[in-house]
């Protein structure tokens, strides 16, 4: 195997205090996946990523973005955290929160040139919300900001796009056209690592899944591991139970 070829997680162990949140978790996601993370609440799904991005600490274990550390992969890389995490009444238009988006190529201390502009502007075409350009973030409902999100995300023209949670809250006709977006990133080779929760969804979804419960349970081809089997193994409560005794 090429780790040119793969984002490579492994060993990785994310403990908070003494309550293990991962344990040893080992990934090969492939260029131009389209790949489902999915588990149990409280699973670590979210802490699975946030630990591949630094944004969390790490006990052991490393991530490589097809043979780079992330410091040398994070221009290339696009983050969207939950909706719920983010502070929605900054004052700030649609147009400004997409445009940062542009601020890793710029630098935040340059202004965006008019390229920029006219990129952010297309990317919030694609999403569906270029005419709220000039409204307020906050004014916004919960399935127009996330298509804002994912339209940042876009304007930073990453290789990688990491998500977390991006159909929470929205609407069908959002959830489609969210998954329009992912399939046209892939078919121009971007690789993309979404936490998604609907099971029902997977198959129609993605082309891989990693299925985690604090471990990895199975990853790879929806095909080939996407089983009733796995699927009832990784939504035991028992696997975190036992582990959490262990500590």
């Amino acid at each position: 195997m090429d780790n040119k070829d793969y984002i490579i997680v492994e060993d990785l162990t994310i403990s908070y205090d003494i309550k293990p949140v991962l344990w040893d978790v080992d990934l090969q996601i492939p260029k131009g996946a389209l790949m489902a993370i999915v588990g149990p609440n409280g699973a670590g799904k979210s802490t699975l990523i946030k630990g591949m991005l630094g944004l969390v600490n790490v006990v052991t274990g490393y991530v490589t973005f097809f043979g780079k550390s992330y410091e040398d992969s994070k221009k290339q890389i696009a983050y969207v955290p939950q909706r719920g995490s983010v502070d929605w009444d900054f004052p700030t238009t649609v147009f400004d929160v997409v445009l940062m988006g542009r601020y890793g190529d710029v630098g935040w201390f340059k202004r965006p040139t008019k390229e920029d502009k006219e990129i952010a502007l297309n990317c919030l075409e694609r999403v569906g919300m270029s005419k709220y350009k000039s409204r307020q973030i906050s004014e916004l409902s919960g399935g127009q900001q996330q298509r804002v999100f994912l339209a940042r995300a876009l304007a930073q023209k990453a290789d990688i796009y990491i998500m977390d949670e991006p159909f929470q809250g929205v609407d069908v006709v959002t959830e489609e056209a969210i998954v329009n977006i992912f399939k046209l990133l892939k078919s121009e080779g971007k690789t993309l690592i979404i936490v998604h929760h609907d099971l029902k969804t997977v198959p129609k979804y993605f082309d891989h899944v990693a299925l985690i419960n604090l471990e990895v349970i199975a990853q790879g081809k929806i095909e080939d591991v996407f089983t009733e089997e796995n699927i009832n193994q990784t939504y035991q409560e028992r696997s975190i139970k036992r582990k959490q005794e262990n500590v």
